[in-house]
């Protein structure tokens, strides 16, 4: 295998290379009526000397495990990306699409998304969040070759960012984290062309970016990103870092363009067809639009032949390999089967041991039960460890140059937290999980946002999770937030009321593959429920009959978490009434109301009145309970006070919801 990275560079053989993406982006954006033309023209040069020196990378196989992964977290420069996946021969990425950029049904989106065009490692267009997305992937990267060695895992994670980027609050989270960790893998690309939408970025930001990446433990460059030789000197510079490294690279947005370039004109609207043609006759380019020369595509594709070559060695390297088979279990994403026993064994043990414990100590022991059996498994915490009881005995921390633990510590940087677990699960070959107070889910929303998007199976575990933490009062007490998270589509969440929930939650989480879960667990203790063994794991359907009624019910009482022993004794003291009601566990409302009709019906006698109690807002149950059902939950914020008296003072009680029932009956 040839490194080209090695061999002598030839600008002039590079330009047209890089005047193609810039044509095809503004091409692009031009026929689509609306995009981003400048940042792709701005950045074609680093990014055809990145993609044909450096990038270990097949076209022929874009999911190849050791490839490098390339990030473009300015997503609105997307046509930057396409343009090099067509250009390099990726299956899927045809001149059509290009030509149907941001039109319904093609693969070229306005902003790169993951699963949706072939190429692309994760969805981008908030801005910071590729960046801190990329600061998982190089995590992992490190972390899986800890675990096989450079045989198997040896590559580069390699990020285009924008100023937007970095003035982004979450930028200064994921640098950090990324400095501490001493990722050296991870290298960032920025487009400091100093352009906003507004203007120039110095109506808003005069801050020595080179600098903070500094004193968080990067090294930094600094080049002209339109000189290739100079360009090509820092990746090469950068590679041999022992610390993650930004690459300052000074561009002009717009390149090319007669009078938008250098200008936030070019930055997010079609350059016009005067413009474009004046930019074709200042890059000598003279071709028709959507028109590539041979000589172009043979360019690029030539240059990739060095990745086919570096996948054909890694295939040979791990058919050899004595850990063939658990490396290739691992990268599958599926949960081991011996994890999913353990985690089964511990139900079985919780039903008969009947414990009475913080939802949050029983996930902790849940954890513990399949740790053990499931290599990948990475938790963390957002300095929450011992609140979150997320770090399982058999964890040890993860730290520079040390990556073989299972536990990453996040310091107080809940969104750069959620977004780095994003990129380990995209990378592959890692489960994340990670836990921080349901209250700063606020925090990590965006992140969990693009979980869901991308169908990733990210686990978060939320503790403290009501006015049940008690004293920290309503800064803490979360309120909307489950109604928040329930509202975001694809997303689980569940909220378990006893340690057999909440092992059968872990247990939901683990086998969920195909996107993101959210575990709601509380601070205070709760009595156990679930006494008598079930032949299946009755949460995963989202509520199930918990206590039928005796004889024919005449309402049914609906409880989440650590309200739904309020239920219960709802129940009780209402069969004293006369009153026959039937008491059904809810774990996850939406995962509930996704069940067929029968399913539903069968839960919920559609002849019967509903109360439902949950100390969160009603938000989301009224498609539950009717706009006629019965709440007894929270109508405004918690306050500071022991949890027992602010169940009271807030009217979060067995006899509110008895109340409620007889109001109906």
């Amino acid at each position: 295998m040839t490194d080209t990275s090695t061999l002598p560079l030839d600008p002039a053989a590079l330009k047209p290379l890089a005047d193609a993406v810039r044509a095809l982006s503004m091409d692009a954006v031009e026929a689509a009526g609306s995009g981003h033309p400048g940042m792709p023209m701005g950045m074609a040069d680093a990014a055809a000397v990145l993609w044909t020196r450096h990038m270990k990378y097949d076209p022929a196989d874009p999911d190849w495990p050791d490839r490098d992964r390339f990030v473009l977290s300015a997503g609105h420069g997307s046509m930057l990306i396409y343009s090099i996946l067509h250009l390099i021969g990726v299956d899927g990425v045809s001149m059509d699409e290009l030509s149907n950029f941001r039109q319904l049904g093609s693969k070229t989106a306005g902003h790169p998304e993951y699963g949706h065009c072939p190429g692309v490692e994760t969805t981008t267009g908030p801005l910071g969040q590729g960046v801190s997305t990329a600061v998982g992937m190089a995590l992992a990267e490190r972390m899986l070759n800890a675990q096989y060695g450079d045989d198997l895992v040896d590559h580069h994670t390699w990020v285009v960012a924008s100023d937007g980027d970095l003035q982004e609050g979450i930028s200064q989270e994921a640098i950090a984290l990324a400095g501490h960790l001493k990722l050296n893998r991870l290298i960032v690309l920025w487009d400091d062309n100093s352009i906003s939408i507004d203007g120039s970025t110095d109506l808003s930001d005069t801050v020595d970016h080179c600098a903070r990446f500094e004193s968080a433990g990067w090294r930094t460059l600094s080049v002209d990103g339109h000189d290739a030789a100079a360009v090509d000197a820092a990746l090469s510079e950068a590679k041999s870092s022992d610390r993650p490294v930004l690459i300052a690279c000074k561009t002009t947005i717009g390149f090319g363009a007669p009078t938008k370039a250098g200008t936030a004109g070019s930055h997010g609207a079609p350059l016009g067809a005067d413009e474009i043609a004046g930019a074709r006759e200042a890059l000598g380019w003279r071709h028709d639009p959507f028109v590539i020369p041979n000589a172009v595509y043979d360019g690029w594709r030539g240059a990739m032949t060095k990745g086919a070559d570096a996948r054909a060695a890694w295939e040979r390297r791990l058919q050899a390999s004595e850990h063939l088979e658990p490396f290739i279990a691992q990268l599958s994403g599926e949960p081991p089967l011996a994890a999913l026993q353990a985690l089964k064994a511990h139900i079985k043990a919780m039903t008969a041991e009947a414990p009475a414990l913080a939802t949050r100590a029983s996930s902790g022991k849940a954890i513990d039960a399949f740790a053990a059996a499931y290599p990948g498994l990475v938790g963390g915490s957002a300095d929450l460890t011992g609140s979150n009881n997320t770090k399982a005995k058999v964890h040890t921390a993860v730290s520079a140059p040390d990556y073989a633990g299972g536990y990453i510590h996040y310091g107080v940087r809940e969104h750069g937290m959620a977004a780095a677990m994003n990129g380990m699960a995209l990378h592959g070959g890692v489960r994340p999980y990670s836990g921080t107070f349901l209250v700063f889910s606020d925090y990590c929303r965006p992140a969990i946002r693009l979980s869901a998007l991308m169908n990733q199976p990210v686990i978060y575990v939320f503790t403290h999770d009501s006015i049940g933490l008690g004293e920290d009062g309503p800064t803490h007490q979360p309120v909307e937030h489950l109604a928040a998270l329930r509202a975001i589509p694809n997303l689980a969440v569940i909220r378990p009321a006893d340690a057999v929930e909440a092992a059968e939650a872990w247990l939901t989480a683990l086998e969920r593959t195909d996107g993101p879960t959210a575990l709601i667990l509380s601070r205070q203790k709760v009595p156990a429920l679930r006494t008598v063994e079930a032949p299946v794991n009755m949460s995963a359907r989202g509520a199930y009959v918990l206590s039928d009624a005796e004889g024919a019910a005449q309402i049914t009482l609906i409880g989440t978490g650590t309200e739904l022993h309020l239920a219960i004794e709802a129940q009780a003291q209402l069969k004293q009434k006369g009153v026959a009601a039937r008491v059904v566990s809810c774990p996850s409302l939406e995962t509930f109301l996704a069940q067929d009709a029968a399913y539903i019906d069968g839960v919920l006698d559609p002849a019967l009145p509903v109360v439902a109690v949950e100390a969160a807002a009603r938000w989301g149950w009224d498609a539950l309970i009717g706009r006629k059902g019965g709440f007894v939950g929270m109508r405004g914020f918690g306050a500071s006070a022991p949890a027992p008296a602010l169940y009271q003072h807030f009217g979060v009680t067995a006899e509110a919801v008895v109340e409620e029932a007889l109001k109906r009956v």
